[in-house]
């Protein structure tokens, strides 16, 4: 069956009535730190008065517990047992509108969390959050374009299997290592299928969607958008995939890193800039594209301009102070290890995967694709704080017209003893992000890096205190 092609968003309060005409209930949802969807269905009459009302009361509880709705250990501005878990507001945002693909299928909406006394956005809300980026743009006159690509492991699992089997020992979906694959999406070819008709049917187009290295993997592209929609439709992206996954007895994860033998699982994204004219400022002129633009910063960043340069040194420049936002679990850093195409150090370089930040110049005709892929983020990212603390840090470069102060990476790689090293670990990214002089601060505010960093410390505690196999393999014995 073909995907079918969502309709319109509703302008006004009169199309909206006119859209949920034949409908009796709606299923809205706003976004936590950790990037999971936290919403309900409610009876058409109630949406609409919330519309009406600006908004309806939310429990701030979904910023004051983590992901497994434990509280955290140490309590955090936003919502805490000294202010009874006060309620937040939550505003409906009627171009998000989609209709779900599920049964029944329901219209649905995204919301943005607001402050209820002052009806500022909540400044650990993700949407919000990149909501202010976007304005702070717009100031510069500028527009954000992005696209995301999500590598993830899948198992003929479901979560009652999962448990039963105490996470170990889990089948992968198939068996091996088959990228881009024309056998192994035939084995189930059904799922497939379904989950790119799903996610088209549901406004999140697809441009690529293949098998790739590893038992059981596919990865899919989304669609370049305007950046607010590209982080809607990627992090909507997880909830299609899971919820197919559980029609056809399959459990997709986002999982940076499954399996310690095998190579994680990367949520790389793509950005570019575009004037009010919708010129990508980006690549370079025409005039220029010959010779190459006088005065580049290093021969292979000629085929970019000089804002695009200056977005690139703010990249490099925060790229350590950011890191949580693009890696925000403990098992993300295990994936980011040399020799599997994870960076690993502040680098950049023109088309070469193993850098941190890779420069995309297509030829003269293709050059409005010119655009910068930042490959850290892994599958396990939330998108919304990703293209938040990477075009703000870009900003910062093109305000300050920061020079590039390094040179590119060479294939053969004979610099990278010079480059600097990424944080290994949450413990030390977060403590780098927290820090008075981070970037972080500056770019994204101290109010939200202070909740975050709250958050990521509390998980770090938790694993700090768990006690792994691995622990129990080796010294139950021989301690």
């Amino acid at each position: 069956m073909a995907p079918t092609t969502p309709p319109a968003a509703p302008t006004n309060l009169d199309e909206l009535q006119v859209l949920l005409a034949n409908d009796s209930k709606v299923q809205v949802a706003g976004v936590d730190i950790d990037g999971i969807l936290r919403g309900k269905i409610m009876t058409k009459d109630k949406f609409l008065s919330a519309v009406k009302g600006q908004g309806f009361g939310f429990c701030s509880v979904t910023f004051g517990w983590d992901m497994h709705d434990a509280a955290y250990s140490k309590e955090l501005k936003i919502s805490n047992l000294g202010n009874g878990y006060r309620d937040i507001t939550a505003r409906i945002d009627l171009n998000t509108y989609r209709r779900t693909f599920t049964t029944p299928s329901l219209p649905f909406f995204l919301l943005t969390f607001i402050e209820a006394d002052n009806g500022e956005t909540l400044s650990a809300c993700p949407r919000g959050t990149l909501q202010r980026v976007i304005k702070d743009l717009t100031d510069e006159g500028l527009e954000a374009y992005a696209g995301a690509e999500y590598e993830y492991f899948q198992f003929k699992e479901t979560p009652d299997s999962v448990a039963a089997k105490k996470y170990r020992d889990l089948q992968p979906l198939t068996s091996g290592a088959h990228g881009y694959s024309l056998l192994r999406p035939e084995l189930n070819s059904e799922y497939f299928h379904a989950l790119y008709d799903n996610a088209a049917s549901f406004g999140i187009p697809i441009e690529g969607h293949h098998t790739e290295t590893g038992p059981g993997v596919y990865e899919s592209a989304l669609a370049y958008q305007p950046v607010l929609r590209m982080a809607d439709n990627a992090e909507l992206f997880k909830w299609v995939a899971k919820t197919t996954g559980y029609q056809f007895g399959v459990m997709p994860t986002f999982m940076a890193k499954p399996y310690a033998d095998q190579p994680g699982c990367s949520g790389h994204v793509h950005i570019s800039l575009r004037d009010k004219s919708g010129e990508n400022v980006f690549a370079v002129k025409e005039s220029e594209v010959e010779n190459g633009r006088e005065g580049a910063a290093a021969e292979d960043t000629k085929r970019i301009s000089e804002i695009a340069e200056w977005f690139l040194a703010g990249v490099l420049k925060g790229l350590p102070d950011i890191m949580p936002c693009l890696v925000p679990t403990v098992n993300g850093y295990k994936r980011l290890v040399e020799s599997y195409w994870a960076p690993v150090n502040v680098s950049y370089a023109y088309e070469n995967r193993v850098a941190s930040v890779r420069i995309i110049s297509p030829p003269l005709a293709d050059r409005a694709a010119t655009r910068l892929e930042v490959r850290v983020p892994g599958a396990d990212m939330n998108p919304y704080l990703t293209f938040s603390a990477v075009i703000a840090c870009g900003l910062y470069g093109i305000k300050n017209k920061l020079p590039l102060t390094q040179p590119p990476l060479r294939t053969k790689g004979d610099n990278l003893p010079k480059l600097q090293r990424l944080p290994k670990t949450l413990q030390e990214a977060t403590a780098r992000m927290g820090h008075e002089a981070s970037l972080a601060r500056k770019v994204l505010g101290d109010d939200f890096v202070d909740h975050y960093v709250g958050t990521r410390e509390h998980e770090w505690e938790l694993f700090a205190a768990a006690v792994t196999d691995w622990e129990v393999q080796r010294y139950l014995e021989l301690a």
